[in-house]
């Protein structure tokens, strides 16, 4: 059987994946999982599409629903013949695998497939396995593993151009990129952006005023705009991005105040890069960010502080979420004064 993609690899080349699908044929066990859904979907309908020509059949298509697995039903569905095609196909659909209650069991029936069925079991977008479980290090060794991760800057933005060539629209390099980061970069969230956009732009070029005028705006992107307002001494503006954070009810302080203060360590961190003289790629490795224009945006943006300044405003984050758990006061008004306190430089001269 092959084997899985090599588990250091932080993002999957699906093209790859695809072609090598395409070359060997469809092998008997496959662990499919990982944030980007909608890949994940379009392998599991190419997979299907090999293995059951002529579609799904109640006699060769078998589907298993979680979130647990019955081991007496599992072995039914895979031992079923194939009914005028050459292979059977059983779904496993948001089984926790982390939680089997005969995990054992299930991984010898997994482990004896026969050769004219394929199962693949199909996680969703959260699910995040537990390496440490003795099921889950046995069923990666048997099982072609494909983890669906966001794609690369090119081929993102390739995919986003032939969505919007679709809709008789052709869109610029910067629109891209900021749909990219005001919307974030799964495919699935992507694509009802893509669909408003294509229908609110007039003319057949899509412009970055275009995005901006409809597209949604994650509360992470929102952020990142407020602290780069900040860090070029846009006070009025940021104050009007903070006021659009607070009005939006489903914007709660909790989780704003945890991506200020990702934003803030990642700003440090750039800080750092620039004082030590190091690049880009430093940067995006540091971060975990995967498209070097959101770098160098974080990179231009942290020219706007002070070291001291960014090591204060990560404390700020630190002391004030401890402040909203313990203290009582008003969640809100505590995130609006750490922010004021940032835009107002504070470091530890100051303290």
């Amino acid at each position: 059987m092959a084997k899985r993609t090599d588990k250091n690899d932080k993002r999957l080349n699906y093209p790859a994946a695809v072609r090598q699908l395409k070359e060997q044929g469809p092998q008997r066990l496959y662990f499919l999982w990982g944030p980007e859904d909608y890949l994940r979907e379009d392998y599991l309908t190419k997979l299907k599409k090999i293995c059951l020509p002529e579609g799904e059949d109640s006699f060769s298509f078998k589907r298993l629903d979680g979130p647990e697995l019955d081991r007496q039903e599992l072995r039914q569905a895979i031992d079923a013949m194939p009914f005028l095609t050459e292979r059977s196909f059983v779904e496993i659909r948001n089984v926790d695998l982390n939680k089997l209650g005969d995990a054992d069991g299930c991984l010898k029936l997994l482990t004896d497939i026969p050769d004219y069925c394929t199962v693949a079991l199909v996680q969703s977008a959260q699910f995040e396995p537990d390496g440490r479980l003795k099921f889950l290090k046995g069923l990666r060794e048997i099982a072609v593993e494909l983890k669906f991760t966001q794609q690369p800057q090119g081929m993102l933005i390739d995919w986003i151009s032939r969505r919007f060539a679709a809709a008789g629209k052709r869109i610029d390099l910067e629109a891209a990129q900021r749909l990219i980061f005001i919307s974030g970069d799964l495919m699935n969230r992507l694509i009802p952006e893509i669909d408003k956009v294509s229908a609110y732009a007039k003319e057949e070029r899509v412009t970055a005023a275009d995005v901006e005028a409809v597209a949604n705006h994650i509360p992470e992107a929102v952020i990142f705009d407020m602290t780069d307002q900040i860090s070029q001494k846009q006070y009025n503006t940021a104050v009007s991005t903070l006021a659009e954070l607070l009005a939006d009810k489903n914007n709660e302080p909790i989780p704003m105040l945890a991506m200020l203060g990702v934003q803030m360590r990642k700003l440090y961190a750039a800080r750092l890069a620039i004082e030590e003289g190091l690049g880009n790629q430093y940067v995006m490795e540091v971060c975990a960010i995967k498209h070097d224009f959101i770098a160098n945006r974080l990179l231009q943006s942290a020219r706007g502080f002070t070291l001291a300044q960014l090591q204060r405003a990560v404390e700020l984050c630190a002391e004030t979420d401890y402040r909203i758990k313990s203290s009582g006061q008003d969640d809100r008004e505590l995130f609006k004064e750490t922010v004021l306190r940032i835009a107002a430089g504070e470091d530890h001269a100051q303290d």
